[in-house]
């Protein structure tokens, strides 16, 4: 369940980052807006379903508590995004032709556009290592039962 939980983070850092690649071919097209953002909009759904699944699929692996509370601040930082873009065009409906209050808010949809990177790579790193098995196999390791070489600890080591 854990590596399911890892495969998920990989594919949702995958689809961020594709994210971040389609709001930029948005954002340079010669179409429509509603034209040229439609893979952005689609993929944003996405971005915030994904994280739903991995939550649950959190829980039944019994991952540790930052972990499910981190992938789910994706989720709730995809809803965010929703917000910032709702408020950025009520804010540009006003009329006005120089720098609206409505472009400086959107600018706050790139800002947490990247706080989404930053909080998906460290669920990546995370569910990573937790997917990895122990290191209880090799022989020196810690927990494996094998003694390390040197002193048992406790002993006084004769002074040279």
């Amino acid at each position: 369940m854990r590596k399911l939980f890892a495969g998920l983070a990989a594919l949702l850092m995958l689809a961020v980052v594709a994210q971040f690649y389609f709001a930029a071919s948005g954002a340079f097209s010669t179409a429509p807006n509603d034209e040229a953002f439609r893979p952005h909009r689609a993929l944003g759904y996405v971005i915030f379903l994904l994280p739903v699944l991995m939550v649950i699929v959190a829980a039944l692996a019994r991952m540790p508590g930052r972990l499910f509370g981190m992938t789910g601040l994706v989720a709730g930082l995809t809803v965010v995004q929703v917000v910032i873009a709702v408020l950025a065009r009520a804010f540009n409906d006003t009329g006005d032709t120089s720098t609206t209050a409505g472009q400086l808010i959107f600018g706050l949809h790139a800002v947490n556009g990247l706080a989404i990177l930053a909080v998906t790579g460290n669920v990546v790193r995370q569910a990573r290592a937790l997917s990895r098995p122990a290191a209880t196999g090799r022989p020196g390791a810690v927990g494996s039962g094998t003694a390390l070489p040197g002193p048992a600890a406790g002993t006084a080591q004769p002074a040279s």
